[in-house]
């Protein structure tokens, strides 16, 4: 991404890192939020976030991950520090997420305990090993999982702690949930809400906000 950190990368009119944070800010139902970087990065981020500090209607705190996805979140949940019955995990890397679409995934968790925004899929999934197809998954109950992820704090807690027993490290929040024995509930959200990975994410990206900026306006 020309040498800049993908989540302080400019979008729009800001940064990625700007857009995830009044999205959120935007919710009645966000009491805090936890930004998770890598340790060297820390100061970089705060620097940012003070840069839109006038912006922001709940308390923003910067805490350091881990060398795993799972331990990243471990981290950014032992550093809250405001009254909160549920948690709710975004990747950075989605800065479109929707406000409403934030608080549909919350409604849907206050009332199972687990639930996860996503789509379903458009394109026909293979199954391959060695580079010949073994399976055709029916597309029909295939659906593409986005985040944020949102989940009852205690219950959240207990499954670290039985990953932590069984020595497993998870790389999706809704997995490291189900090795408890709990559903997760599917709440379904919006193609818009993509994951930046490539500069044509970005080109993508500008472009859905351009067209937002215009129907709004």
């Amino acid at each position: 991404m020309g040498g800049i950190h993908k989540i302080l990368h400019p979008l729009g009119d800001t940064t990625v890192l700007h857009q995830v944070l009044r999205s959120f800010c935007k919710c009645e139902s966000i009491a805090g939020l936890v930004v998770i970087c890598r340790k060297q990065d820390k100061e970089e981020f705060r620097r940012s976030i003070a840069e839109i500090k006038s912006e922001l209607t709940c308390p923003v705190t910067v805490t350091a991950g881990g060398d795993t996805r799972q331990q990243s979140v471990r981290n950014g949940v032992n550093a809250i520090d405001f009254p909160a019955e549920y948690i709710a995990i975004h990747d950075g890397a989605r800065p479109l997420i929707r406000p409403r679409d934030i608080e549909k995934v919350i409604a849907d968790a206050r009332r199972t305990g687990a639930a996860t925004l996503g789509v379903p899929v458009k394109d026909t999934i293979k199954v391959v090993r060695g580079g010949i197809i073994e399976a055709t998954p029916e597309r029909a109950v295939l659906w593409q999982t986005q985040t944020p992820q949102v989940f009852r704090r205690s219950l959240y807690h207990d499954a670290m702690q039985l990953a932590a027993e069984q020595g497993k490290d998870y790389t999706d929040d809704c997995q490291l949930v189900e090795a408890l024995g709990v559903s997760v509930t599917m709440t379904e959200g919006s193609y818009t809400n993509l994951k930046l990975t490539t500069p044509e994410d970005f080109a993508v990206a500008e472009a859905l906000l351009a067209k937002e900026e215009h129907t709004n306006g």
